[in-house]
């Protein structure tokens, strides 16, 4: 984690970024937000499509934003939703790819988090 950034203003950034939420479909809206080494938080939120093949979740928005943005040193990430729910496979392996060394904070509405890590979220993940 990043000295100038706290894991509850990352948390915050992450439940702000819920609030821009495009879940019509599912109703379940998530934030995220990644940390990255020199203290940039770059916020994501899930946008799902009527093809759920096109549903992107809000780990992987703001984790592609990142890179889209040339940060290449994740250093966390934050994800909130109504119930504290976890990153599915998908953004797990893909948090595996661009920031396996990130600490994980998963939060829910109330504010209330658990702290983790991508290598305990995915430990046998697979690489290039």
């Amino acid at each position: 984690m990043n000295a100038t950034v706290s894991p509850q203003q990352l948390v915050a950034a992450a439940h702000s970024a819920r609030k821009q939420a495009y879940a019509p479909y599912s109703n379940y809206a998530v934030g995220a937000a990644v940390l990255t080494e020199n203290g940039e938080i770059i916020p994501g939120c899930n946008v799902e499509n009527a093809s759920y093949g096109g549903t992107i979740c809000a780990e992987r928005v703001a984790l592609t934003s990142a890179i889209a943005q040339g940060k290449r040193h994740l250093t966390a990430i934050a994800v909130v939703t109504v119930d504290g729910g976890s990153p599915c496979g998908f953004c797990r392996q893909v948090m595996v790819e661009l920031g396996v060394d990130m600490d994980v904070y998963i939060s829910d509405a109330a504010g209330n988090f658990r702290s983790t890590t991508v290598r305990a979220l995915l430990p046998d993940a697979f690489g290039a």
